[in-house]
């Protein structure tokens, strides 16, 4: 690693040249990776309902629908839209009054039922079936020129608006996540260290690697919004840690090596890479953790940032050390004395008192656990953006108007006999929370045989191999009744249809429901045996791990438990991946306050008096850490406008704090109280340096 060292400050302008040339092919790639904005996309492509959703584009060339809520207009008005909109690009069809019946003949004619499914007071409602997929960029560029066609008198509401909007608020957004935590990063680093320009050279350096990072995403072809969102802000936070601690390492190098600051960077740089690779290494086996989801939403956010934190890493020991040793002379003259004071002096208290700290953790972690477990979750993507969206908007006119909140799918056989469908349609029609169906039949009436019906006509809802129908449903999206609703219409289904598949936003979140609480189980689990494992072999011990992983964990029970009291739900992504990266990001302040432990306990002090050398020397390294991303995610929790982002980085910041207090006072306590028996069952814990497991001390 010496060697390592020595290059990198020999090749230190090559470095940072090549650094800076490589920025340009990843801008090019952030430009060429597309942003998948749909969530429910990354569900098991074998699950019905997905499997649904192609024969969907494959038979009826048809991957999404909206409806559109038009107010206030004739029908002539009506009629003259519809055509607009069918002259949208990748728009196939509108289902309207018009598209079956003619004008000519007045639809007061028509049953009071069949007039319902059309319209409602000064309302009319349209079905837009679009053929693109529910979250292509054709989709949303057609909503968005739907949108135009009619201004204020146009509601045009389901997932591929709902998708539209989040990408208007990611976009008017994205740059500010990135500024304001960079902003505050900056500050915190400022008031924590001994040189005002520094940190700026921190910032740029973890800059270029998020953007190595972003551009290298261009590989897998497209991201999650989430993880777009989300990468730059987490990447800053977590790294942020090993530049700190090549920026200690180098002045303690710089007092070793008087007036020799290459040298003193090369020992820093090898000493940066011994300690930052086995603490990376438990932070990136968090990472890894959410790759084992079935929801590959986990897999996308798992390989970035997993990715994100290597490059992290090969960053802060080659462009780092080189921006610091070429600009070493105006971060010399910002130099100042740290303006946080020493809070290693508080050690002494902490450690004398550690029983006052046990007691505290036994009598708060009943009702962490309890929070915990009893934390609500959402799934409804919808219900939680900001009400002056129009997706929003366009769902209460549906909702106030048609009575309708969300609408299913029905694909079935082409077979089924009219009166088949009919029956299977009026048993439908009588299921608790079904405003409508519309199907063929439902709209051009039993009287009419289908052979009458023109091909043009027909092929909008039937062809061949299937016939399609939509169920108009008053109950929201992830509500417990929509979900009983699923299951009574897919019994019918399967009555009349044994091959039919019930597909859209409800079914496919009532999937999500089901997927995600399994997968919540099995990334706590590995991410939980991956970190003991990672700690084991490096303290070769049997209780450090256990504490150090128990500690981290009742950090988390707090954090994730707190919403339970507060009232607050929380996307049910939070869920699966706060804790796996919150264990993953801030078991780190365990390991360095243990290392040093050890080292203490090596060189022949008691238990006290190494804890108290352990806490009193990692203290501010563990305050600079966590308020370092507890800065670069506070910022974006409090402006971003989509509640699933906002929520995660609430958590995220929140749990850099939690751990961090976690980590300072619960810890020491756990060494104090359990020290016998670390030493016994742990190598190179003893006054020997090699004491082995089961010797007794």
């Amino acid at each position: 690693m010496r060697k390592f060292g020595k290059g990198v400050v020999k090749m230190r302008a090559p470095i940072l040249i090549l650094s800076l040339l490589l920025l340009v092919p990843s801008v090019l790639g952030i430009v060429n990776t597309r942003i998948n904005y749909d969530i429910l996309s990354y569900l098991p492509k074998d699950i019905e309902t997905m499997q649904g959703q192609d024969i969907l584009i494959d038979e009826f060339q048809t991957g999404a629908f909206s409806i559109c809520v038009v107010e206030g207009m004739e029908n002539r008005e009506v009629a003259s839209l519809r055509k607009q909109i069918e002259g949208v690009s990748h728009v196939k069809s509108v289902i309207w009054y018009d598209s079956i019946a003619d004008l000519s003949v007045p639809m007061e004619i028509l049953p009071e039922d069949v007039q319902g499914k059309f319209t409602k007071g000064n309302c009319t409602m349209m079905a837009i079936l679009f053929d693109s997929s529910m979250s292509s960029d054709e989709t949303m560029e057609a909503v968005a020129q739907i949108r135009t066609l009619a201004n204020r008198q146009c509601f045009v509401s389901g997932m591929s608006a709902v998708v539209t909007d989040i990408k208007d608020i990611c976009n008017e957004e994205m740059t500010a996540y990135v500024a304001i935590a960079a902003l505050l990063s900056c500050i915190v680093l400022a008031l924590t260290m001994d040189s005002f320009l520094a940190p700026v050279f921190f910032l740029l350096s973890i800059g270029m690697a998020i953007l190595y990072n972003l551009g290298s995403n261009m590989i897998s072809g497209e991201i999650c919004y989430i993880t777009q969102a989300l990468a730059a802000v987490l990447q800053l936070g977590v790294t942020m840690d090993y530049s700190i601690f090549l920026w200690h390492s180098y002045e303690e190098n710089q007092a070793r090596f008087p007036g020799d600051k290459k040298r003193a960077m090369s020992h820093a740089i090898s000493n940066t890479l011994g300690s930052v690779l086995s603490s990376s290494t438990t932070t990136v086996a968090g990472f890894v953790a959410l790759c084992f989801m079935t929801f590959t939403l986990g897999l996308d956010l798992g390989v970035v940032m997993a990715k994100g934190v290597l490059i992290g890493v090969i960053c802060c020991v080659t462009v780092l050390p080189s921006m610091l040793l070429i600009f070493d002379k105006p971060i010399s003259k910002t130099k100042h004395r740290p303006l946080v004071p020493d809070l290693g002096k508080m050690a002494p208290f902490i450690v004398k008192h550690y029983k006052v700290f046990v007691a505290i953790f036994l009598i708060a972690l009943g009702p962490a656990l309890y929070g915990y477990t009893h934390t609500d979750v959402y799934y409804d993507l919808a219900g939680t953006l900001p009400k002056d969206l129009p997706s929003v908007q366009a769902n209460e006119k549906l909702d106030e108007t048609f009575q309708m909140n969300t609408t299913h799918i029905l694909l079935l056989d082409s077979g089924v006999s009219p009166k088949d469908v009919r029956d299977m349609t009026s048993k439908m029609e009588e299921v608790g929370g079904v405003s409508s169906v519309i199907g063929l039949e439902s709209v051009v009436g039993a009287a009419v045989p289908l052979e009458m019906i023109p091909d043009d006509i027909k092929g909008k809802l039937m062809n061949e191999n299937y016939q399609m129908m939509l169920v108009s449903s008053e109950y929201k999206i992830a509500s417990e009744e929509v979900n009983q609703q699923i299951a009574e219409l897919n019994h019918i289904l399967k009555e009349y249809a044994p091959n039919g598949m019930l597909i859209g936003e409800a079914p496919c979140t009532k999937d999500l429901i089901t997927i995600t609480d399994k997968d919540f189980k099995v990334v706590s689990i590995i991410s939980i045996i991956a970190v003991f494992l990672i700690i084991l072999l490096t303290f070769q011990s049997i209780t450090v791990p256990l504490i150090l992983v128990s500690v981290i964990e009742f950090a988390i029970f707090i954090n994730m438990g707190l919403p339970a009291y507060t009232g607050t739900v929380l996307p049910f992504i939070a869920s699966v991946v706060i804790g796996t990266i919150q264990l993953g990001a801030t078991v780190d302040y365990a390991i360095l306050m243990t290392t040093r432990y050890r080292k203490e306990r090596q060189r022949g002090a008691d238990k006290q008096e190494a804890v108290t050398i352990a806490l009193s020397t990692s203290i501010s390294s563990i305050i600079g850490s966590a308020l370092s991303f507890f800065a670069a995610t506070v910022g974006v929790a409090l402006y971003s406008r989509i509640d699933m982002i906002g929520s995660l980085c609430t958590l995220m910041s929140r749990g850099a704090i939690i751990s961090m207090f976690v980590a300072i006072f619960i810890l020491p306590a756990m060494f104090m109280v359990f020290d016998k028996v670390i030493c016994a069952t742990s190598r190179h814990f003893g006054a020997d340096g090699a004491t082995l497991v089961g010797t007794n001390h």
